[in-house]
């Protein structure tokens, strides 16, 4: 089920990341229906835990009940690189949050097959460790390190830091700033004192004490100083826009009839990002433009959606 890590994909810094233009489709896409072609699904990795049970691995054997296709995980490094694999035809689909997804859909060359509104609730909290001198954001100051997950997340980047905007501070201005590779990686350098804040998910702390690797924290071990807003889209499931059709009806069919409830356990973290709210088949691009005015706080332009 799982493949191997995808290969020679067009990598991209923050800069690159903003138009997401710099790669061309070096692979043909799929212009016949094969009816026994597997579905690939192209997901960033989600810890380094064995023993905890991973929400990929379910909603792969899920969607494969679902559509009576084999489904293969393609790994790669970040949400960037999913992109790219959806828009040079590596992949089928890709799992992502709602900035990521606006960044794709703003090229014009990738889908949003399923998305799922936010909830209203908020999708980013700031996080310190329990003894830390850091009370509120008004604490900070130019020394404070400030850890955030992936240029590209929306829960680990953008909105944390319109949350610090809103609250008079901008990055390496007020607060120095430095990217950790992931929400766990995030925790690891908080443990280990190597930053002062850690911004994540909101569903991340719910994690504390049930000895899951994405989150390393105990009860207690760590207090919020601050949340943010919520977020127009929670998440998206991607699409390649030469999908072929046949794979295309199965999707439309089997991802909402993935996310229920009697799968929210197996599907741990995923099913959390879904906020409880209905799904959107095939949503048009007007439900990512909220996205532009809190992308352009990260100095990052997706003024070009639709």
């Amino acid at each position: 089920m799982r493949a191997n890590t995808l290969p020679g994909l067009c990598l991209l810094g923050l800069g690159a990341a903003v138009v997401l233009a710099g790669c061309s489709s070096s692979s043909a896409s799929e212009t016949t229906a094969d009816p026994d072609a597997p579905i690939t699904f192209a997901t960033t990795p989600l810890g380094d835990d064995p023993t905890a049970e991973n929400p990929i691995e379910a909603f792969a054997e899920l969607v494969e009940q679902e559509t009576g296709r084999q489904v293969e995980i393609v790994d790669v490094p970040d949400y960037t690189a999913v992109v790219e694999a959806l828009r040079n035809h590596h992949v089928d689909i890709g799992f992502m949050s709602g900035f990521p997804s606006a960044l794709a859909v703003s090229t014009g060359e990738v889908d949003s097959l399923v998305a799922w509104p936010g909830n209203d609730e908020p999708v980013s909290t700031c996080l310190v460790l329990d003894d830390s001198p850091l009370q509120t954001l008004e604490d900070l100051t130019p020394e404070t390190v400030v850890a955030f997950a992936d240029p590209a997340s929306s829960s680990g980047y953008f909105m944390p830091v319109a949350m610090l905007h809103d609250a008079g501070l901008e990055k390496d201005v007020d607060y120095a700033s430095t990217f950790s590779g992931g929400h766990d990686m995030s925790f690891i350098a908080l443990k280990e004192g190597q930053v002062d804040v850690a911004c994540t998910s909101t569903i991340m702390p719910t994690m504390a004490g049930m000895d899951n690797g994405m989150f390393p924290f105990d009860e207690g071990e760590t207090r919020s100083i601050g949340e943010s807003a919520s977020m127009p889209v929670a998440v998206t499931v991607l699409a390649d826009q030469d999908l072929a059709e046949d794979k295309r009806e199965l999707l439309l069919d089997a991802v909402p009839n993935v996310f229920v409830e009697d799968n929210a356990e197996a599907l741990g973290a995923m099913m959390q990002a879904m906020q409880g709210t209905e799904p959107i088949l095939e949503p048009d691009a007007e439900i990512f433009r909220p996205f532009v005015e809190i992308a352009a706080v990260a100095d990052v332009d997706i003024s070009d959606l639709g």
